[in-house]
């Protein structure tokens, strides 16, 4: 029997986890009502997800087109189907590339910085002060950043698939293995692509924007044990934000095809 006990804490110590997780969620979508009342905080939360993120999105974004570009192009070439290499690059930046890889970027810059800075508020009882002064933390500290995740993430994502797409085409026309004029590039992708392809790219990143902040949030709530636990959290948050994220990512892709 003591074999099967460390089973039952990790079933227990995962449904607890799964519980408290619901409840913050449920509480931040609560606070939503109040979000006029902190339209400050919400912009500039949104500032620091997508303003100060954008350079290095961007950065991102180009180098994933001109890889997917230059390897899938090369491949095409050798059976001379290369000019579908528009189709390609944009759908993959649209549907896939462009949403998770923002998404998973923005989790280890944006999110494992929430967790640390809710964290150090708990363990330096901050959060407690708040308490004290009638102050709700879910409503003055999770919901602001929730919001600004949701619309930030998906603005985000939107230049990453324009910057990948144009990644993708430059090195297209300019790699002599591929030779494919920009025009030609340009009309593959408009082909293959329609407006739904993108809506449902820009929901992935709205999702993945709320799982960022409410892992970000729970985590940083959940912190004790000084730096060390503040340390602890950051990673935690930045392992659970890609897990969940390539999970629901499965999930979405799959009931949307």
């Amino acid at each position: 029997m003591q074999i099967l006990k460390p089973i039952g804490n990790s079933v227990l110590y995962v449904g607890q986890t799964v519980g408290e997780m619901i409840a913050l969620l449920c509480e931040m979508l609560y606070f939503f009502k109040e979000a006029p009342r902190n339209l400050t905080s919400i912009f500039r939360q949104m500032s620091i997800v997508g303003i100060e993120t954008l350079p290095i999105a961007m950065l991102v974004a180009l180098f994933v087109g001109m890889v997917l570009s230059v390897q899938t192009g090369s491949e095409l070439a050798l059976y001379g189907t290369q000019e579908a290499i528009g189709a390609i690059v944009g759908l993959s930046m649209v549907k896939e590339l462009g949403p998770v890889m923002t998404s998973l970027l923005v989790a280890g810059r944006v999110g494992s910085s929430m967790a640390a800075e809710i964290g150090a508020m708990q363990v330096y009882e901050e959060i407690d002060a708040l308490k004290t002064l009638e102050i709700n933390p879910v409503r003055y500290l999770a919901m602001p950043r929730l919001i600004a995740c949701l619309f930030a993430v998906p603005a985000l994502v939107a230049f990453a698939m324009v910057v990948g797409i144009i990644g993708g085409g430059v090195v297209a026309e300019v790699n002599p293995k591929i030779d494919v004029p920009f025009n030609v590039y340009y009309d593959n992708m408009t082909r293959a692509i329609n407006y739904k392809d993108i809506v449902k790219g820009l929901f992935k990143s709205m999702v993945f924007g709320g799982i960022i902040a409410h892992v970000g949030c729970y985590v940083g709530f959940k912190t004790s044990g000084g730096a060390r636990g503040i340390g602890e959290s950051t990673t935690r948050s930045v392992v659970l934000s890609f897990l969940l994220i390539m999970i629901a990512n499965y999930l979405l892709t799959r009931f949307m095809i």
